[in-house]
């Protein structure tokens, strides 16, 4: 080994550490190289509603891909965790609605959906944002009210958006007719896109969702209707605010998916199963995603007097999307726990140099408090508080 090093030593022109180093680097090649390069695994099967057939109970699974799940996961998870540290230090404000433990549904939903297919949802939007391309500096940026935030520190928790992502809405439920808009603007340019316009449990029972429901249907609009289904709308458990909680039968009218919302896979071979039979011609189809939050409805909910600190720990243990995808990547020889540690690590570096950015970034002049409300339009005047101050509006 001794001789090995300083012929190492010799080629490289540096000090003996430094073959040590090279040494580990082609071990790990060379372990890299003997990773399988997909596995097939099983998967729960959906119920289905109106559908003769409905999604594969199996899914393919590449090494490429699982670790890009995963590192999507964990960026997820530990922005959601910063986040909800900034709040407790007051630096993060007003509303926050953090997502942590749902990852599998936005992970798994771009997974099967193409960047130019439309997407909206409610105002637990951090992790859809950022799959739908905001980077974890922009939504941390915009969570502390900063100039670099995605919506220029203007939007907040609430309100991001990014191409072809239409928010985060603060309006429960009023999300899902505009959803149905752009999926009618996607048929009448006639263009091969889909809207996946999402709600939760809680704004399930709204009566504005079952009127898009009905004109999605007459209009056989390419649109996937989700319902994220955490199991409690606010501090209410859906049992004691629905009279049935079979949401994906909710459609009547509409075929309909129940999916395992905790498995990346289960939702991505679901989600590309219904936007197949919306890019088809067949109208909309509805999926009820069956997940589970960590955190309480909001920052300001416990989220341990409506529930037991013993189910939370349950789901946890038995049902995590994050430790689901792991164990299945480490059982299958698709990857290493060094080379997935080596992932967290690099996560909790761009996490705490987003945080610093967000921190540290200037807040937006008072000045351009009026800007951007229209896109590429002229500058025009905006009355303020009182007839005597006027503001510019730029696009």
């Amino acid at each position: 080994m001794q001789k090995m090093l300083s012929l190492l030593s010799r080629v490289l022109k540096g000090p003996a550490q430094k073959p040590v180093t090279a040494v580990r680097v082609m071990v790990a090649s060379r372990n890299y190289a003997d990773f399988a390069s997909e596995a097939t695994f099983d998967i729960k099967k959906c119920d289905v509603h109106r559908l003769e057939e409905g999604p594969p109970t199996q899914a393919v699974l590449t090494r490429e891909q699982g670790l890009q799940y995963y590192r999507t996961m964990q960026t997820i998870r530990r922005m959601e965790l910063k986040s909800d540290q900034l709040y407790k230090q007051k630096i993060i404000r007003g509303f926050c609605h953090l997502y942590d433990g749902q990852e599998a549904c936005c992970v798994g939903l771009e997974a099967a959906i193409n960047p130019t297919d439309h997407l909206i949802t409610a105002y637990r939007a951090h992790g859809y944002s950022y799959t739908r391309g905001v980077s974890v500096k922009e939504i941390l940026a915009e969570l502390t009210g900063r100039r670099g935030g995605c919506a220029k520190g203007k939007g907040g928790s609430m309100h991001m958006y990014a191409k072809n992502f239409y928010g985060g809405n603060g309006i429960v439920g009023a999300q899902v007719p505009l959803g149905a808009g752009i999926a009618l603007a996607c048929k009448f340019f006639g263009k091969d896109e889909i809207c996946v316009a999402l709600y939760g449990d809680g704004a399930a029972n709204q009566g504005q969702i079952f009127e898009t429901y009905n004109m999605a249907a007459l209009w056989k609009l390419p649109c996937i209707f989700i319902c994220e289904n955490n199991r409690y709308g606010m501090g209410t458990s859906v049992e004691r605010a629905a009279a049935s909680t079979d949401y994906y039968k909710r459609g009547d009218y509409i075929p309909g998916l129940r999916v395992d919302g905790m498995d990346v896979l289960c939702v991505r071979e679901a989600t590309q199963f219904a936007a197949d039979h919306c890019r088809s011609g067949k109208g909309p189809i509805l999926m009820e995603l069956q997940t589970y939050r960590y955190h309480g409805h909001s920052m300001s909910d416990p989220g341990v007097s409506y529930r037991t600190r013993e189910e939370i720990q349950e789901v946890r243990s038995k049902s995590d999307p994050i430790t689901l995808l792991k164990d299945r990547m480490l059982n299958n020889n698709l990857s290493s726990v060094e080379e997935l540690k080596e992932i967290d690590v690099e996560v909790r570096k761009e996490i705490e140099e987003a945080a610093q950015f967000a921190t540290t970034d200037p807040e937006p002049p008072l000045e351009e408090i009026a800007n951007h409300i229209y896109n590429n339009e002229p500058t025009f005047d905006v009355r303020g508080a009182n007839l005597w101050i006027k503001y510019k509006s730029a696009s």
